[in-house]
């Protein structure tokens, strides 16, 4: 059971920090070669699709990866998102439409943080006028 937890535990921290690798407690025992019989083996090659079926992270964690990164607001990204896309909320936006924002939003980061700042602040001041 201890051995169950950890494994969860260790696999929703590198869910929520897109990272793509299996833990020292998942991969076992190195000096000892895996049996067929072992329920715990895991396949040499490691996990990198972060819960996506075609192998890349998922939208959300490409977006929480860039948040983190430049510490920016998360609420303000959002609206920028949305405003972005066109749509009232990012969840009603298409996927291209997603990927093309991130796209945008990790070049304006890495070229001007501070610009990118000043705009999602403006977002900001247009959330606390609306009633």
């Amino acid at each position: 059971m201890r051995v169950a937890e950890t494994r969860a535990v260790n696999r929703a921290l590198r869910k929520a920090y897109g990272i793509g690798l299996s833990s020292v407690e998942e991969l076992g025992s190195q000096s000892s070669a895996p049996s067929p019989t072992d329920n715990h083996a895991r396949p040499s090659k490691p996990c990198a699709s972060n819960g996506s079926s075609n192998g890349h992270p998922r939208l959300r964690d490409k977006l929480c990866l860039l948040i983190r990164k430049y510490e920016l607001d998360p609420a303000l990204v959002k609206l920028y998102a949305a405003d972005f896309c066109g749509t009232e909320a990012l969840r009603d936006a298409s996927r291209d439409l997603v990927e093309a924002f991130i796209s945008a939003l990790a070049e304006e980061a890495a070229k001007d943080r501070a610009g990118l700042i000043c705009k999602l602040n403006s977002y900001n001041q247009l959330q606390e006028v609306k009633p």
